[in-house]
C-alpha cells in the first residue's frame, strides 16, 4: 500500500475530486495548507507598491491506494492539476506498512 500526497493549486480541486471519483476513489483527506517552492512565493502589483507574499495557498490531498493503482491514481491527479505554469504543486508517494479501520478492525487491504 502507498501514501499519497498531492500538493494542489485551490482551484484544481474539484476537477482533481472528480477524476479521483471516475477512477473509483472516493475516501481522501483534503486540507488547507501554505507553502512555497523554488519561486519562494509570488510579487504582487498594487496601487501602493509590490510587495511579496511568501507562503501560498495550497489544497492537500491525501489517500492510501494499492500498490498495483499507484499509477491511475497519479495519472487522475496529474491530469487535472498540471497547467504547466510554475506553481501546479508535487506529489509525495510513501510506503504504508498496515492500515487500520476503527469502526471494524478491518485490517491492510479490507481498511481502505
Amino acid at each position: 500500500m502507498k501514501k499519497i500526497e498531492a500538493i494542489i493549486r485551490e482551484e484544481s480541486l474539484e476537477g482533481v475530486k472528480k477524476a479521483l471519483e471516475k477512477e473509483s476513489y472516493f475516501g481522501m483527506t483534503v486540507s488547507e495548507v501554505s507553502g512555497r517552492g523554488r519561486q519562494n512565493g509570488i510579487s504582487l502589483q498594487w496601487r501602493s507598491g509590490e510587495y511579496r507574499v511568501d507562503l501560498i495557498p495550497k489544497t492537500k490531498i491525501e489517500l492510501v491506494v494499492l500498490d498495483e493503482d499507484v499509477d491511475t491514481v497519479l495519472d487522475a491527479i496529474t491530469g487535472q492539476a498540471r497547467s504547466g505554469e510554475i506553481g501546479d504543486g508535487k506529489i509525495f508517494i510513501m510506503p504504508v506498512d498496515s492500515v487500520l479501520r476503527i469502526r471494524t478492525g478491518d485490517r491492510d487491504e479490507n481498511a481502505i
